[in-house]
C-alpha cells in the first residue's frame, strides 16, 4: 500500500511539474501573430489619428487631436500588449531592441508592419472623410512647415527629437525596465502623447511616429519636409535608449557602474 501511495504521489508531482512549465508557442503566435498585431494596431492608430485631425473642429484647437491620439493609444496598448508588445512606432521598437526588449530577427519584421499599417490607416481616413476637408488638410500628413520658414524647420525638428525622447523614455521605463515597469503603462504613455501634442502641436504637427507620417505622405503624396518625421524621431529614441542604457536602467539594462 505504501508502495503504491508513493507511486501515486510521484506521478501526481510528475503531472504537477508538467503543468507548472509553460507549453512554448508556435511559429504563429512567435512570429506572425506579433507582426499582426503590429499592423492592426498601427493601422488603428494612424486612421483614428489622420481622421482628428482631418475631421478637427476649429474652436477644439489642438485638444481633438491630442485626446484622439492618446486615447487610441492607450486603449491599443492595453489590449494587445500581450501579443506583440504594442510598439505601433518604429522608432520605439528600434529604442527597445536597444534596451534588449525584442530579438533582432523580429525587428524588420515589426518596422515593414507598422508602416504597412500606417498606409492602411491612411487610406481608411480618406475613405472615411469628404474630399475637400482631406485635400485641406493634405491627408493629415504635416503640412504645418513651410519653405519660408528655416527657424521654423529647425525648431520642428528639435521639438521631434525632445518629445519623441521623452515619450520614448516613458515606454522603455514601463514596458521594458524591470524596475519601473507597472500595468498603468497604457494610461501612462498615453497621457503623454496628449501632453505633447497639446504643448508642441502648432510647432510640428508632433507626429513622433515615422509610420504616422508615412501612411498619410503615401495617401496624400505629400513629402514636403517629410524627412523631419524620420530624423527627428528616430534621433529622440535612440537618445532614450541611451538615457535608459548609461543612467535610468536597472542592473540589467545599464551597462555601466554595475555593483
Amino acid at each position: 500500500m505504501d508502495v503504491d501511495k508513493m507511486q501515486m504521489e510521484g506521478e501526481e508531482l510528475m503531472e504537477d511539474k508538467k503543468k507548472a512549465v509553460p507549453k512554448p508557442k508556435n511559429k504563429y503566435e512567435r512570429v506572425f501573430q506579433p507582426c499582426l498585431a503590429e499592423l492592426i494596431g498601427t493601422m488603428f492608430f494612424v486612421f483614428v489619428g489622420c481622421v482628428s485631425v482631418i475631421e478637427n473642429v476649429p474652436a477644439a484647437g489642438r485638444l481633438q487631436p491630442a485626446l484622439a491620439h492618446g486615447l487610441a493609444l492607450a486603449t491599443l496598448v492595453a489590449v494587445m500588449g500581450n501579443i506583440s508588445g504594442s510598439h505601433f512606432n518604429p522608432t520605439f521598437t528600434i529604442a527597445i531592441y536597444l534596451c534588449g526588449g525584442i530579438e533582432l530577427t523580429m525587428v524588420g519584421p515589426y518596422l515593414v508592419s507598422q508602416l504597412i499599417g500606417g498606409v492602411l490607416g491612411a487610406g481608411m481616413a480618406k475613405v472615411m472623410t469628404p474630399a475637400e476637408r482631406y485635400m485641406n488638410a493634405t491627408g493629415a500628413a504635416f503640412d504645418i512647415l513651410r519653405p519660408e520658414s528655416n527657424s521654423q524647420l529647425y525648431s520642428a525638428l528639435f521639438g521631434e527629437m525632445t518629445m519623441t525622447c521623452m515619450l520614448t523614455m516613458v515606454v522603455l521605463l514601463v514596458a521594458v525596465n524591470n524596475k519601473t515597469k507597472t500595468p498603468m503603462a497604457p494610461f501612462l504613455v498615453g497621457c503623454t502623447v496628449i501632453a505633447n501634442v497639446l504643448s508642441g502641436g502648432d510647432i510640428s504637427g508632433t507626429c513622433l511616429n515615422p509610420a504616422r507620417a508615412f501612411g498619410p505622405a503615401v495617401i496624400a503624396n505629400y513629402w514636403m519636409y517629410h524627412w523631419v518625421y524620420w530624423a527627428g524621431p528616430i534621433s529622440g529614441g535612440l537618445l532614450a535608449a541611451i538615457l535608459l542604457r548609461l543612467i535610468l536602467g536597472d542592473e540589467k539594462v545599464r551597462l555601466i557602474l554595475k555593483s
